[in-house]
């Protein structure tokens, strides 16, 4: 059984413009602070503003230093600037644990490398749940932030995401200009490059 958690705080959404149209953050203020309830990105037939007012059509429209902050490093990140996220803007805490274990391991994969949903799955200690990981990833609310266009499938196809495939692959190009040459993280020790999920 999923658990869905279910949070009543006031939201508030930014948009902002970006070459693969408008992306969404949808945020509120916890314990003092703004954070990100869920990031929405454009695809192919429905505009993340679309989106929000479908969705979230009792969000207000309103901003913050940090929001506005974040949303500026989201728009270079999607120009091609290596920005790297932290865990610490997003609501995690609205997400079932295991989910909350994927994002963390997604989160540590950097710019230039892929994994697999298997690979994921090994590296939480169950290989067997590689579709799980891939349903967790599927459903990200925090797309860009935790870079799940890094998870491909274990046969170098490139999957799924949010914001389309075509997105995807623009996106796995500009983390690495030789796709095809991409170097497969290995999760866990070793020295591959890949940062330690943050606990």
């Amino acid at each position: 059984m999923r658990l869905v958690i279910i949070d009543t705080t006031p939201s508030f959404h930014c948009l902002r413009e970006t070459r693969f149209g408008p992306v969404a953050i949808l945020w509120s203020v916890h314990q003092g602070r703004s954070k990100i309830r869920r990031v929405l990105l454009s695809r192919p037939g429905l505009s993340a503003k679309q989106a929000v007012e479908s969705l979230f059509p009792d969000s207000i429209a309103s901003s913050s230093a940090e929001i506005d902050a974040l949303a500026d490093r989201i728009a270079a990140f999607l120009t091609g600037g290596d920005i790297r996220f932290s865990l610490a803007v997003a609501r995690l805490d609205l997400c079932s644990p295991f989910q909350q274990r994927v994002l963390r391991a997604e989160h540590g994969i950097p710019r230039g490398k892929v994994s697999t949903y298997q690979r994921i799955a090994g590296h939480l200690g169950n290989a067997q749940s590689a579709r799980a990981v891939g349903t967790a990833l599927a459903h990200n609310p925090f797309p860009i932030i935790v870079p799940c266009h890094r998870a491909i499938r274990s046969d170098g196809t490139l999957g799924g995401f949010q914001g389309g495939v075509e997105m995807k692959r623009a996106l796995l190009e500009r983390d690495s200009p030789k796709i095809k040459q991409l170097t497969f993280a290995i999760l866990g020790r070793g020295s591959d490059g890949l940062r330690s999920p943050e606990p």
